[in-house]
């Protein structure tokens, strides 16, 4: 159980030694002057909206001390209340457009954030694709643990524990074979297929028998006209489940008079081994850091590509990882196949929240132009609406990445970025944007002031073991806890009753016949005195938030998903704003410029 806990520290103490610093990537050149044939209509491009259980039971692992060194251990605590209402303003926000999330969807991994995904993917009755992140199958994109064993490990037992929403108690027996809580990247494939289609016959082919130690699905959309054009995964049963992959080859909308026909192939660039931090770590990098491609998933590759190039089209790589943190062997098989096409390189990636545009080299003088887009969950919030064109007598590839949100002109610096979402978002949540601004600064510096320090931090990692330990992790668990309650509470006041239906909710056996407000306050004045007391307290207040989220995710007027979005959007950039520029992960204004982050197109050739 040490062991993951000791990664963690090890991964903090790295960051807290300035190990790395940021030098800027090459970017691509000024675009030259050439007419370009549109290829394809636009669709939107999108990534790391890192859904997060925050009522399960607490870890340490993104305890608030955590949060002081790395600085997305534990975000504000409007981001797991609000923050899947970004993606849902963002998909709506461009109608007709098809929808690409390059990863991490997921925070810790659980059934419950994939749940709660789902239904704004589905909701929205967008086109959608979504890429494997590392987040997406492995707790907190870092560690796979043991679910396959007749004793199952410690540590994927409390990964269990920590996405029981509302902090169930453990059920003995519902972890085995991995059908628990958490989430691994084998039903995380699953459940995405699953999730394809309604229809019972295209289920039944997308969906692999899981009896036998390897199961693949290779299935092609009937609907010739659909975003999502054909399918490969392989699952891969038992311990070895990060093994497991998922290709998609998707068909954007092809533009009208369009000379060729555009594929892009989305990757799985986080198919891992069992040890998943140790590189990473031993080369001063956060765990988890690190995408690989392997050697089966390259093979489905090559054969994808090799079709593409009889059939004359062009050809777009996507992926989570950025190229600059794929694995080594990764970026080699992927050059070998790049380098067959007859057209520019181009590769679309996430990862980084930060976002930007280079120019890399696969051999000698051949370039490859990636764009990489920012998060949904850490400033700078972006999307970007992305299109193809064609230059046929240069062959040249121009590719249009229009960062959004934007009012008439285009977004030129994080005033401008943060003006639009306050223009656009925020003003259809009919509430004061000062009000606004004051309660998320509030909230988020009291998130920020609530931190354990460093050496309560490493009392409390002596776990189950020392009662006084587990009762003080307990007890600085539940400041976050109080806080979302806090939050929830000036949601009720902000939005007014017909707008929130809070009075609709039924509350908890705990509460007794106290209305909401009252439940909350006796909530928040409580003060264990024991381990029992405040494991009890921690469970009723995450019942309850876990209680009024589930409500508030079915709130579908635009004053609720507008005010929804727009806490969410101001409380990541408050946190921003408070974090040192030596913690922030090279996310400053400046460092982006730098990586022409608000470039709105580029262009690349063959050489």
């Amino acid at each position: 159980m040490m062991a993951g806990r000791f990664a963690t520290l090890l991964a903090a103490g790295l960051l807290l030694a300035g190990c790395k610093g940021f030098v800027p990537q090459p970017g691509p050149a000024a675009d030259p002057d050439l007419a370009y044939l549109p290829l394809t209509l636009p669709i939107i491009a999108l990534a790391d909206s890192q859904e997060h259980e925050s009522t399960g039971f607490p870890m340490h692992d993104n305890a608030g001390a955590v949060d002081e060194y790395v600085e997305v251990a534990q975000r504000p605590p409007e981001q797991p209340l609000f923050g899947r209402r970004i993606l849902e303003w963002a998909m709506l926000s461009v109608p007709d457009a098809p929808v690409l999330h390059l990863g991490d969807m997921l925070d810790m991994s659980c059934e419950s954030e994939a749940q709660r995904i789902r239904h704004v993917l589905q909701s929205t009755g967008r086109p959608v694709a979504a890429l494997p992140g590392n987040h997406d199958g492995l707790m907190f994109g870092i560690f796979n643990y043991n679910f396959y064993d007749s004793l199952i490990d410690p540590d994927a037992r409390r990964w269990d524990r920590a996405c029981r929403r509302g902090a169930e108690p453990d059920s003995p027996g519902v972890v085995a074979r991995g059908h628990g809580a958490a989430l691994t990247k084998r039903e995380f494939i699953v459940g995405y297929l699953a999730g394809i289609s309604n229809d019972p016959r295209i289920q039944q082919a997308l969906i692999p028998s899981l009896a036998s130690e390897r199961a693949v699905t290779r299935w092609i959309n009937p609907d010739r006209q659909a975003f999502v054009e054909a399918i490969e995964a392989h699952i891969v049963n038992g311990r070895r489940y990060a093994n497991s992959f998922i290709l998609q080859r998707l068909r954007p909308p092809m533009a009208p008079g369009a000379p060729r026909r555009t594929v892009i192939i989305g990757l799985d660039t986080n198919q891992v081994g069992f040890a998943v931090s140790t590189w990473d770590t031993l080369r001063g990098n956060s765990p988890g850091t690190t995408g690989n491609i392997s050697g089966d998933q390259l093979a489905v590759v090559e054969r994808w590509i090799e079709a593409a190039r009889r059939d004359g089209e062009i050809v777009i790589l996507a992926g989570h990882h950025n190229w600059n943190q794929l694995s080594p062997l990764a970026r080699f098989g992927l050059s070998r196949l790049l380098r067959r096409l007859e057209h520019p390189a181009v590769y679309l990636s996430a990862h980084t929240h930060r976002g930007f545009w280079a120019q890399h080299v696969l051999d000698g003088r051949r370039p490859l132009l990636e764009l990489n887009v920012s998060s949904l969950s850490d400033w700078p919030i972006a999307f970007r609406r992305v299109s193809f064109a064609y230059a046929p007598e240069a062959n040249r590839i121009l590719v249009r990445g229009e960062l959004l949100p934007r009012l008439d002109v285009a977004v030129g610096d994080d005033e401008a970025l943060l003006e639009a979402w306050r223009r656009l978002a925020c003003s259809g949540a009919m509430v004061a944007p000062d009000k606004l601004d004051d309660e998320d600064r509030d909230l988020v510096l009291a998130q920020r002031a609530s931190r354990e320090s460093l050496i309560e931090w490493l009392i409390e990692g002596l776990g189950e073991g020392c009662e006084a330990c587990m009762a003080r992790m307990l007890a600085n668990a539940q400041r976050y806890q109080d806080l979302q309650l806090e939050a929830l509470l000036e949601l009720r006041l902000d939005l007014g009753e017909r707008a929130h239906r809070l009075d609709e909710l039924p509350l908890p056996a705990d509460c007794g016949e106290r209305d909401l407000y009252r439940c909350v306050g006796d909530l928040l004045a409580e003060r264990p005195s024991d381990l029992a007391g405040h494991r009890g307290l921690f469970r009723r207040k995450a019942k309850l938030v876990a209680r009024i989220v589930a409500h508030i995710d079915r709130l579908d007027s635009n004053e609720a998903r507008d005010y929804m979005a727009c806490r969410a959007v101001l409380a990541a950039h408050v946190d921003f704003v408070h974090t040192p520029d030596d913690r922030n992960a090279h996310r400053s204004e400046a460092k982006r410029r730098s990586e022409q982050f608000f470039r709105g197109a580029a262009s690349v050739g063959m050489d």
